[in-house]
């Protein structure tokens, strides 16, 4: 997530005495993006488990009641994060739909890669994607997650079955399904695999060369 902290104003040079520093308050937003910026930051802590309000306050210096302030759980902050998610891939996801020229193995492929890519930059919002940072908190959170992979995978089924009607299939429909379920529960174990061994096995590991057996 992109830091949208501003830098701190300068000091006025023509005061006669140096005044005392005051913190600086955040403009409208920009406290909410700074809360969602520390709780994925946390979470990309390798054996983190339960993030609490009390330690997420305490990393931003702020009273627990000035993060309700801003979100009115803990929930709704895992929540922006998710929305985080989604904005970004599907934003991408559908670039890639909408470029010329690419056959559906190509698309799912790019598809994949850009999964991969996504969890690799962010590590925190991999473990919100593959539920590790979610199973204390509220199970619609977890709902939220399996509907985005039920997204990516209907996106697959998608472009392959245009893909498997090109190579002659007689059943293109059913080919593409069973092809996009494959291709989604690689992609997902390659998530899972990245956040339970503390982020060191990088889930682009060998990508290229198995994408290139599998699609």
């Amino acid at each position: 997530m992109q830091n949208e902290e501003t830098a701190a104003p300068g000091v006025d040079t023509q005061a006669e005495t140096p005044s005392t520093p005051t913190r600086k308050r955040p403009k409208p937003g920009e406290r909410r993006v700074q809360i969602l910026q520390a709780l994925a930051a946390m979470l990309e802590q390798p054996g983190a488990e339960r993030v609490t309000t009390a330690a997420l306050a305490a990393r931003l210096e702020v009273s627990e009641a000035a993060l309700y302030r801003h979100f009115a759980s803990k929930a709704q902050m895992f929540e922006g994060l998710i929305d985080f998610i989604e904005q970004s891939v599907f934003t991408l996801v559908n670039q890639i739909l909408e470029r010329e020229g690419a056959t559906g193995a190509q698309q799912a492929a790019k598809i994949l890669t850009l999964l991969v890519q996504f969890a690799e930059r962010n590590p925190g919002m991999t473990r919100v994607m593959v539920g590790d940072a979610l199973v204390y908190e509220n199970e619609r959170l977890q709902q939220r997650m399996n509907q985005f992979f039920d997204k990516i995978e209907s996106t697959l089924r998608q472009v392959l079955r245009g893909a498997a009607a090109a190579d002659g299939s007689a059943t293109p429909s059913v080919d593409a399904q069973v092809r996009a379920a494959a291709l989604t529960a690689f992609v997902v174990g390659q998530l899972q695999r990245f956040a339970r061994s503390g982020f060191r096995r990088a889930p682009s590991e060998h990508l290229d060369a198995t994408i290139a057996l599998i699609v």
